[in-house]
């Protein structure tokens, strides 16, 4: 960690040899915790390879909480005024109100440390990087355990998930939620579109819910679901569709953290034990377990799938 020095009214942070002024660092952001915004900001120093991995060069929306848990929650897009000319962006359109904005784009820690500084607890990145915000280089598959579903089935289709990834010659790289569930992503080459890669998504989710039938649901209303089920959320991979990175704090009381974690401690891992303040230790013994991440996979099977996956449901509804 960088050193601190200031009064209690204001802390300067060394974050990489840039500066970082904190300001009101007593005040409490997760109060059953008594953790405050120094803590926070101190906590994602002690993780910095691992955040900054997951956030390099992506759009990313802020989860912002000024007057900490016990307030409103600000989803920010644009990069909050006042940004020292070191902090970087890109710029990002919305078709469907005709407007862009400039996200944040992290580029070294001390970005994260800024954003914390403008009260962020949560950081949601984009798939895609700003080289070309509109080809995405990492498919994410969301395990999101319905309401009556418990833990251990979401352990079973994760097993699942890693044998169909193994069948492809993909390496899935997974993680806590931070919530209830698991994450898995995969780095892809940056060929494919927001729709084609949502389209294998929803490929892979079909062919993990033909393997394990009962606990999986691909069911696209919420009302169609099996609420003991696991739902495989292939629509994670749309367009400006975000989910917490790997290493960010959820705002919850709990502190809970979306932490990566090895494929052989899914079977006896419990979630609520990743916190900001166990993941210190833990990223201090085992390093970034997503430090290999970037070797990519091609999609060219998936969407091959998808293909014949269409094929068959015209079939199907021609024969009725």
């Amino acid at each position: 960690m960088g050193a601190a020095k200031g009064s209690s009214t204001a802390v300067e942070l060394d974050v990489g040899g840039r500066t970082v002024r904190i300001s009101h660092p007593e005040r409490v952001y997760f109060p059953a915790l008594g953790v405050t915004k120094l803590d926070l900001a101190r906590y994602y120093m002690a993780v910095g390879d691992g955040i900054v991995r997951a956030l390099r060069d992506r759009p990313c929306m802020l989860h912002r909480f000024p007057d900490g848990l016990a307030g409103d929650k600000v989803h920010q897009k644009r990069l909050p005024r006042g940004a020292p000319d070191w902090v970087q962006t890109v710029r990002v359109h919305f078709p469907r109100y005709n407007r862009d904005a400039d996200e944040l784009c992290v580029t070294h820690l001390a970005d994260v440390v800024w954003a914390v500084q403008m009260s962020t607890v949560e950081f949601h990145p984009w798939n895609s990087r700003r080289a070309d915000v509109e080809k995405p280089d990492e498919w994410r598959i969301d395990l999101d355990p319905m309401p009556e579903c418990d833990f251990g089935k979401v352990r079973r289709v994760a097993s699942v998930v890693h044998e169909v990834l193994d069948e492809l010659g993909a390496v899935g790289w997974p993680k806590t939620s931070g919530g209830h569930g698991l994450h898995v992503y995969v780095r892809i080459e940056p060929n494919w579109g927001f729709d084609d890669v949502r389209r294998a998504a929803l490929a892979f989710a079909r062919e993990v819910e033909r393997r394990a039938p009962g606990d999986v649901t691909t069911a696209w209303w919420r009302k169609d679901r099996d609420p003991t089920a696991v739902f495989v959320d292939y629509n994670q991979n749309a367009r400006d569709h975000t989910i917490a990175s790997a290493y960010s704090v959820r705002g919850v009381p709990e502190g809970t953290v979306s932490a990566p974690v090895r494929w052989n401690e899914i079977g006896d891992l419990e979630p609520r034990d990743f916190t900001i303040e166990t993941v210190p230790g833990r990223f201090a013994e085992l390093g970034d377990l997503h430090a290999r991440i970037d070797d990519a996979f091609s999609l060219d099977r998936l969407l091959e799938w998808s293909d014949r996956d269409d094929r068959n449901a015209l079939e199907k509804n021609g024969s009725q």
